[in-house]
């Protein structure tokens, strides 16, 4: 389907669905007082922190901070972006995903449609593997790959026929265009893509068919060729062997990413299950973000040729932007003119494994090759060096990692002055002192904390007379769109509130505050945030009162702005 997906109907999707239902058909769920709980599906534990709550429609970790909707949670869960997890929501409470389309023209041919014909393509494909007298060429080339029919069915290997209009005569042409299976000429003839091709069907995550990898049996060119971008297919945001890795194991240690299709396969057929190659690209920050959704160690293997090299190279380049704390990603060079298939194929399993275990640190590949050309005895060789990391480390989130790059640079390039990496020892400091600031609860804070919550509260606050403009107080902005937000959305519950911040740069704050726990309910709930809205205009009028004293005394007030000192001070507690 084209168009975005209307407000109005995600809201209505998480008034239809209850949480608890949702969570307990993934994760196994004990009722505990208001609460149901279990072991955090998200990280390891022994004792249950996790928590769905049926009042507020929301679950939240207290070891390791997940939480959210139940959007955020198949998002997190399943691994799915903000549209899949929406589809399969409305799966789950069985409503069709309706489309905006004032958002964007709608294709004749809609997303599903074209899903379903490439599945049932991908049937066809596989269909004449099977048959000896067409396929008798891909059968042969497979067996000589060593591959076992086992492993055929589980990545739906098939075999595209030589002979034309094999698909054309099965399935709707226009449909063909459109999934990418076939190509118009001005004539209004159709020419199929893949033909005379063993075929790699490319499954998403969930399982879904986007497109077809496609290789020659002769020494024609080009020797491989991929669907080309589609409503459905983008080969930037997608790797080959996702779906197959996921389904042996969901949460694998690490993944180890190849140059090729028969590479994916044959390291599956040896035991090795973990590995994924991108669609004739690059490594991108897509595909490695993508990847890291999954496993913290992602491991690059390439072959160890010039140009082995320089594709590694240009995926830690990718990758930098990615390191935040706790992933880690390794170089495994192979032996020039060698591949993953040839490895495991002359020396086995267990030898292939420990060459993963001895890859190369990213941190150790990145000096090796920013040292070359470079003396590094002389002042202006270190110098290079730390001119040339700078912009490079520069990327790294900041963190622990970051700050261990700059420790390894200042040892090489003997450079001990931490200004010129923008001074990271000030940068730690307001850290901390940000997150000091952050255990102090505030009335700004209490206010959207309890709001959030209980948007019902939007009551008292409308009965407060409260001047936004001389509120300047941090936190202040996102309290008054809270209320802009509970005000055009009068009957929103906390769910659907938490939903406007997706994406946005207060939605980590916003899970923060919509699960802190107050330890109070009923009218105290009320009195609290009233008492927090009224300690929030006092502070307001302390500081339109210094600004109004403190104008008067350098440059003088207006006649209106002397009127409203006047009063202030008189009303003054």
């Amino acid at each position: 389907m084209a168009g975005r997906i209307p407000r109005s109907f995600i809201d209505d999707l998480l008034v239809r669905v209850d949480i608890v239902d949702l969570v307990d058909s993934y994760v196994p769920l004990k009722k505990s007082g208001s609460s149901y709980v279990a072991r955090c599906p998200f990280h390891t534990e022994k004792t249950p922190s996790f928590a769905v709550t049926r009042n507020k429609q929301l679950y939240h970790c207290f070891g390791c901070g997940a939480g959210g909707n139940a959007i955020s949670f198949l998002m997190d869960y399943s691994h799915l972006n903000f549209v899949e997890a929406v589809e399969d929501l409305a799966d789950f409470v069985g409503v069709e995903v309706p489309r905006d389309a004032s958002f964007g023209p709608v294709k004749k041919n809609n997303t599903a449609e074209v899903l379903l014909l490439l599945e049932q393509v991908t049937g066809f494909y596989m269909d004449q593997l099977r048959d000896n007298l067409v396929a008798k060429v891909a059968v042969d080339y497979f067996k000589a790959r060593g591959l076992s029919g086992e492993v055929a069915r589980e990545f739906q290997l098939g075999y595209a026929p030589a002979s034309k209009g094999s698909l054309s005569q099965k399935f709707n042409t226009q449909q063909l265009v459109d999934a990418g299976l076939a190509i118009a000429n001005e004539d209004g003839s159709v020419y199929e893509r893949f033909r005379g091709r063993v075929i790699f069907p490319i499954r998403d995550r969930r399982g879904r068919v986007l497109g077809f990898g496609g290789r020659v049996l002769d020494d024609s060119m080009p020797k491989y060729l991929n669907s080309p971008e589609t409503v459905v297919f983008h080969k930037g945001r997608e790797v080959y062997g996702l779906y197959e890795l996921l389904a042996k194991n969901s949460k694998p240690e690490r993944i180890i990413v190849v140059e090729g299709y028969m590479d994916v396969i044959a390291l599956a057929q040896f035991g090795l299950g973990y590995a994924v190659a991108t669609l004739g690209t690059a490594t991108s920050k897509e595909h490695l973000e993508l990847l890291f959704r999954f496993s913290s160690e992602i491991v690059l293997c390439f072959d160890g040729d010039k140009a082995g090299i320089a594709a590694s190279w240009r995926a830690v380049e990718a990758a930098l932007p990615c390191l935040k704390d706790g992933r880690q990603v390794r170089i495994m060079q192979l032996p020039a003119g060698n591949d993953p298939d040839d490895l495991i194929r002359n020396n086995g399993l267990p030898a292939f494994e420990r060459q993963i275990e001895a890859a190369t640190s990213l941190s150790e590949f990145f000096f090796e090759r920013l040292k070359q050309g470079l003396n590094l005895k002389d002042m202006e060789g270190r110098a290079s060096l730390a001119s040339k990391a700078k912009t490079y480390i520069g990327k790294i989130p900041s963190g622990v990692f970051q700050d261990l790059m700059l420790d390894r640079l200042k040892e090489l390039s003997r450079i001990d002055k931490l200004d010129f990496f923008e001074n990271p020892t000030t940068l730690k400091s307001q850290r901390h002192k940000q997150k000091q600031a952050d255990t102090k609860l505030s009335p700004v804070r209490i206010a959207i904390s309890l709001l959030l919550q209980n948007p019902n509260l939007i009551e008292i606050l409308e009965k407060k007379k409260i001047d936004w403009q001389y509120l300047d107080l941090p936190g202040v902005s996102l309290l008054q769109t809270i209320v802009e937000i509970i005000e055009s959305n009068p009957n929103i519950n906390l769910p659907s509130l938490v939903e406007f911040f997706r994406g946005r740069e207060e939605e980590s704050y916003i899970g923060i505050m919509m699960n802190h726990d107050f330890f109070i309910s009923g009218d105290e709930v009320k009195d609290e945030f009233s008492g927090a809205i009224d300690r929030l205009i006092t502070q307001g009028h302390e500081i339109r009162l210094d600004k109004l004293i403190a104008k008067e005394r350098v440059s003088g007030l207006s006649e209106h702005e002397r009127k409203e000192l006047i009063d202030m001070l008189a009303n003054r507690k």
